[in-house]
């Protein structure tokens, strides 16, 4: 019993076991951080957004191998040493033994390390178990990656160890007179750590043990009471710098990256940059506590407050811009007064006609358009997953239909991810009219599933975590380079390249119905209208046909070309337009347009994910057309959300649920309440609508079973997809709803002429 409570006693007054229980007690800011990191890779924070497949699965150069692997362990080696240094500045005084040891800090990290080597445990662990049940990693894969990950922990360690060993020096050296005499001569951080000693005249830890470097355990029975304070405090002094130095190279080489971020090799994983921003949250937080001390919290909220008042009063371009729109002109008035100017009687009379000639072009391609029904394309937003589900649908959907669906196509619209793939398949349609039957899935497919974070993460790292350095030209014009831009142009290589155009450059083959007519409709944050971008002047998409009678009423939605007219709107890059419908809470920044006030831009799906309500609306306005010359209306629905999903049963709520459920509810719903609000204004239109309404929906369906076993876990709304979402987002088609889904279609353009 006693020889039990004597290896007890060892173990709580070890110095391993001590500094965790200092880390609880003094250090909670910093031990935030590792929770973070933990519920990051285990799914904990942000599992419908695939955050944890960032760390589990993740990719450098388009591939998952031992080189992703060996960043993403250079970058927690790297978690791991800012761990140490801080926690060695902020807490090395208060077991004051540590300085009398030969390789103080090297020591004090080994000792320090029970926290990240939990955290290492179990990120290998889940990292394990993930690619085992991913199906795609044989055993020697996985040993590969582990092995990579572990070496490149191991290669941090190795550099810090070098570092320090030749430029720490332990007491025995000070004592025998060899210390630099410029560090001696440091009395800001001599000061301050002397301070720190006379705070703490006595351990305020009882250690009677530590591990060595040889993993042996010592007593510190020998060292405690060592009397020489000086000279504990000159190796305090002189390590401490040496760690600062080390940090501010940290930041330093992340600072210099921002100028080589367009270099491919350089795009590390998004988990490598997410572990760096973590390591430099720890040194902040240390720095902080270490020079003010009680004071750490309101110095920190005040350097909040100014860099809000800074980022408020506009200094220096804080804004995201949009590619190709005038900044430097006279900014818009943003105002109900104007609004009611842009869409105007006038306006609306002029854009209906301008449009009724693209409708007239559209049935000049059919040998009996009567008989030929108006296809109108909604695509849900989604992420990368919709992207990829949309080309997939409409790959399927157009070969089924021997390649005329495009052709049959009047309009699109939607929002986020579901935008851009139909406007890729759009283009490339555009490029080859038989792209569906060209054997060209594989490619197409290959190319929107690409990986889309990792040089957003890499560029907010680089980039938009500190200051917005670079800019870029185009069209004449600078614009300062964000994670927004960067977004853009990774999205156009993945693409091959293909989307360098501004929006006018779509408008004649719009108008002459060679291609649909797209629609994109983001949120105005300012009031929750929608901003309709188009090639076309469509004002007549943000007012009811009561205009004609009375001018008073309500604007609904914004003409992006009317507003912007001095702006010139014309030349807005068209990957813009598309970013400006897929911005990404807190990827992809939000744009600002030059107006007065500014204008900020959120995405499509806050207000309609699917599209439905503006092709209702698009109806709504060319009814008389419609009912005169077709054989009725459409709605193919491409979305990656079953409509009648099942209820999810809800766990005994906790404390924090109850709090939050009541808001929780309305974001979680959010689809949902969209979806019966569309399916009412399908309802109502064919009350007032006097052809045919068919509606035809393919819907990415998580919830079939895989095989007559288990249900198979949805895609993440990300931008990055691992290889077994890619697989059961292209594998989903071919379930039994979507096969009659698509039957349906066939069999209701089934009279359709060719053009």
């Amino acid at each position: 019993m006693n020889k039990l409570k004597h290896a007890l006693n060892n173990i709580l007054h070890s110095l391993m076991i001590q500094l965790v229980f200092h880390h609880f007690k003094k250090n909670l800011a910093l031990l935030t951080v590792w929770v973070v990191v933990i519920a990051a890779f285990s799914g904990g924070l942000g599992k419908v957004y695939g955050i944890h497949y960032l760390f589990l699965d993740p990719e450098y150069l388009g591939e998952v191998g031992f080189w992703s692997f060996f960043i993403v362990g250079l970058a927690f080696g790297n978690l791991i040493m800012a761990w140490h240094i801080t926690t060695y500045i902020l807490d090395g005084h208060r077991f004051r033994f540590i300085g009398v040891l030969q390789r103080p800090f090297t020591k004090f990290s080994l000792n320090n390390s029970l926290l990240p080597l939990l955290a290492l445990v179990l990120y290998i662990v889940l990292l394990v178990r993930f690619q085992i049940n991913n199906g795609f990693a044989e055993s020697h894969d996985i040993f590969i990656y582990v092995s990579g990950l572990l070496l490149g922990i191991i290669a941090m360690h190795l550099l810090m160890i070098l570092y320090f060993r030749f430029t720490n020096k332990d007491i025995f050296i000070f004592l025998a007179g060899t210390l630099d005499k410029k560090l001696r001569k440091n009395v800001l951080s001599r000061d301050r750590v002397m301070s720190r000693v006379r705070e703490n005249k006595a351990d305020e830890y009882n250690v009677t043990n530590y591990l060595d470097l040889k993993f042996r355990k010592r007593t510190t029975e020998h060292i405690v009471n060592f009397g020489n304070r000086e000279a504990i405090v000159r190796v305090f002094d002189q390590n401490h710098f040496n760690s600062v130095v080390v940090e501010l190279c940290i930041i330093g080489v992340i600072l210099l990256l921002g100028f080589f971020m367009h270099i491919e090799f350089l795009q590390i994983p998004a988990a490598a940059s997410s572990l760096l921003i973590f390591a430099i949250a720890v040194m902040l937080v240390g720095a902080i506590s270490y020079w003010f001390k009680g004071w750490g919290l309101t110095f920190a909220m005040g350097i909040f407050i100014l860099v809000n008042v800074v980022v408020k009063t506009g200094f220096g371009k804080g804004i995201n811009q949009a590619t190709g729109i005038n900044y430097d002109t006279l900014k818009t008035e943003y105002s109900v007064e104007n609004l009611q100017t842009v869409h105007s009687k006038e306006q609306y009379v002029h854009d209906k006609l301008h449009m009724l000639e693209t409708l007239e072009n559209w049935k000049s391609k059919w040998k009996n358009p009567k008989d030929q029904k108006m296809v109108f394309l909604c695509v849900s937003g989604g992420g990368q997953r919709a992207a990829l589900w949309t080309v997939n649908a409409l790959l399927s959907a157009d070969s089924a239909l021997n390649g005329s669906l495009m052709d049959q196509t009047a309009l699109i619209t939607g929002a986020s991810g579901g935008v851009i793939g139909a406007a890729y398949y759009r283009e490339m349609f555009r490029r080859n009219p038989e792209i569906a039957t060209s054997g060209s899935r594989g490619m197409l497919l290959e190319r929107i599933g690409k990986d889309n974070l990792n040089p957003v993460i890499f560029g907010l790292l680089v980039n938009d975590l500190f200051f917005k350095m670079r800019t870029y030209e185009y069209a004449g014009r600078t614009y300062s380079i964000d994670r927004g831009y960067v977004f853009e142009q990774n999205l156009n290589k993945n693409l091959g390249y293909v989307f360098n155009q501004q929006i006018r450059d779509y408008m004649e083959e719009e108008k002459a119905a060679k291609i649909p007519t797209l629609i994109m409709s983001p949120t105005i944050a300012n009031d929750g209208r929608k901003l309709y971008i188009s090639s076309q002047p469509i004002s007549f998409m943000g007012v009811s046909s009561e205009i004609l009678k009375d001018t008073n009423q309500k604007i609904r939605g914004v003409d992006f070309q009317g507003l912007f007219k001095n702006n010139d709107p014309g030349e807005l890059s068209f990957l813009s337009a598309l970013r400006m419908s897929a911005s990404f809470p807190y990827i992809t920044p939000n744009i600002s347009l030059p107006a007065e006030p500014r204008v900020e831009i959120m995405d499509a799906g806050i207000s309609d994910n699917f599209g439905i309500s503006d092709a209702v609306r698009f109806v709504d306005v060319f009814q008389d057309w419609i009912t005169e010359n077709t054989a009725g209306v459409v709605f193919l629905v491409v979305r990656d959300t079953k409509s009648n999903s099942p209820v999810e049963k809800r766990p005994n709520p906790s404390v924090i649920d109850r709090l939050t459920y009541p808001i929780a509810s309305v974001y979680n719903n959010l689809t949902n309440m969209q979806d019966i609000n569309n399916d009412a204004r399908i309802e109502q239109m064919k009350s007032w609508f006097a052809g045919d309404v068919e509606v035809v929906e393919i819907a990415y369906d998580s919830f079939e079973k895989n095989g007559a076993t288990s249900e198979v876990e949805r895609a993440s709304l990300s931008w990055h997809l691992t290889a077994k979402e890619k697989q059961h987002i292209q594998r989903n088609i071919s379930i039994e709803s979507n096969q009659a889904a698509i039957n349906k279609l066939q069999l209701l353009l089934k009279s359709s002429s060719n053009p």
